[in-house]
């Protein structure tokens, strides 16, 4: 079977954030699939609000054209999938979007979505996108970490606002799924699931699943 080559492409300049999204996709290793994790280094230092989102489409439409030829399959990795549409328009391969895989994939596992946030100044950008795909009644609420993209680093810290957060969306709003709103968490995912007792979609390893779907053929 041939090797399909996906590219997944972090829409900010932060590469601790990219290096988190290349240890995302490891549990894909045994598929025929070869990855690219690429930074857009000329994209804002974190996308949390509107402004920032919109910022980094121009220097990820570049990194698409650049990286076309060599590509089956690119992935937004970033959970407000800035640009997708329009990038989807720019390339003739699959382009993915972690943000919208990320909810579908939790509507097939459960009723009511819980989601974790960086920052509460994205979670009105993340409602608009939930109302614009049409999914906003499943989601039962989304709480904010109050971190920036940056602090991830600290993975104790991390770990212990996403379990707070977890368990107020499950204790709280009902959430009986939950989504790491941000590509820097997958580290943290089975950690997050054992302490909430809920499951939890990584949404850089949904899209990636999504696309491995569309790719793979029978030999």
């Amino acid at each position: 079977m041939p090797i399909a080559r996906i590219t997944l492409v972090n829409p900010n300049s932060l590469t601790p954030v990219t290096e988190a999204v290349a240890r995302a996709v490891a549990p894909f290793d045994h598929l025929p699939l070869a990855f690219r994790c690429l930074t857009s280094t000329d994209g804002p230092a974190g996308i949390q609000t509107q402004a920032e989102a919109d910022a980094s489409i121009a220097p990820m439409a570049r990194l698409f054209l650049q990286e076309a030829d060599t590509t089956d399959a690119f992935v937004v990795a970033c959970f407000s999938d800035p640009g997708l549409h329009g990038l989807r328009d720019l390339v003739r391969v699959p382009v993915l979007g972690i943000g919208e895989c990320s909810v579908l994939t939790a509507m097939s596992m459960a009723t009511r979505i819980g989601v974790i946030a960086i920052a509460g100044a994205a979670i009105p950008r993340h409602l608009r996108y939930f109302r614009a795909m049409g999914v906003a009644d499943r989601i039962c609420g989304e709480l904010a970490l109050d971190m920036k993209v940056s602090d991830l680093a600290d993975a104790e810290l991390a770990f212990q606002r996403m379990t707070t957060v977890g368990k107020t969306l499950r204790d709280v709003h009902g959430a009986d799924v939950l989504i790491m709103g941000c590509a820097g968490m997958a580290d943290l995912r089975d950690r997050l699931e054992d302490a909430c007792g809920l499951p939890v979609v990584e949404p850089t390893q949904a899209a990636v699943a999504m696309a491995a779907g569309r790719l793979l053929r029978r030999p």
